[in-house]
């Protein structure tokens, strides 16, 4: 009797591994359509199991989101680290600004991860903090050398950055797939040396949070939410 439930219980763990790991395939495949907004609902029926069974692995969508991209988000972070020991400044920046934009050009899920603020994603938080710290070690160290304007700020750049990673997936749809590295080139050439002053004050990081909270998520195609 003892050895039966010991079966049961086996066969229930491997079952629950298994249905995790469905859920988390399905939510990957799903996000990068549809964005981080899609239903949740939809990714239960993907995976073939029910909306208890999602609620019970990932009682909120943050979990999910964590699940499905705290990898992709990892390599980021392995991509700053990298550039920080480059020969010189520019280079550092090029090649890390270089290996982000695939990043956001690789699914829409992921996009829209990096280019906004999203409560409850630790690995999120931790791949904020870092990028900010790699740029800002970065702009520093290249304003030393001579490499990056005195008058821009990490602000400046992060802000930038936001606005041109959101159009990213509307530039690849419509175009194609490396059709971003042409406007990431003249943001990058913005930042260098230039005789002219910029216009205005520089965004303070307490007003880039509340630019990149109302710019939200990217929202389901209207399309694929009506045929759900």
């Amino acid at each position: 009797m003892t050895v039966g439930a010991g079966r049961g219980a086996g066969s229930q763990r491997r079952d629950a591994r298994r249905n995790r790991e469905l859920l988390v395939e399905a939510a990957h495949e799903v996000f990068t359509e549809q964005g981080l907004q899609a239903p949740l609902d939809v990714i239960a029926r993907r995976a073939g199991v029910g909306n208890a069974t999602l609620y019970r692995h990932f009682p909120t969508r943050a979990a999910l989101i964590d699940a499905v991209f705290r990898d992709q988000l990892g390599e980021t972070v392995v991509a700053g680290e990298l550039a920080r020991t480059a020969p010189d400044a520019w280079t550092g920046l090029d090649t890390y600004l270089q290996a982000v934009f695939r990043t956001l050009a690789a699914d829409r899920g992921t996009n829209d991860l990096m280019t906004t603020h999203i409560q409850g994603i630790e690995a999120l938080d931790d791949v904020h903090a870092h990028n900010r710290e790699t740029l800002e070690l970065l702009l520093a160290r290249g304003r030393e050398e001579g490499a990056i304007r005195s008058d821009v700020t990490t602000e400046d750049v992060l802000f930038a950055l936001a606005a041109l990673g959101r159009a990213v997936p509307a530039l690849t749809a419509a175009t194609a797939p490396d059709t971003w590295r042409r406007p990431l080139a003249l943001l990058l050439d913005s930042l260098r040396p230039a005789p002219k002053s910029l216009p205005d004050a520089a965004l303070t990081s307490a007003q880039l949070a509340d630019v990149l909270r109302e710019l939200g998520p990217h929202r389901a195609p209207a399309r694929q939410v009506k045929d759900e």
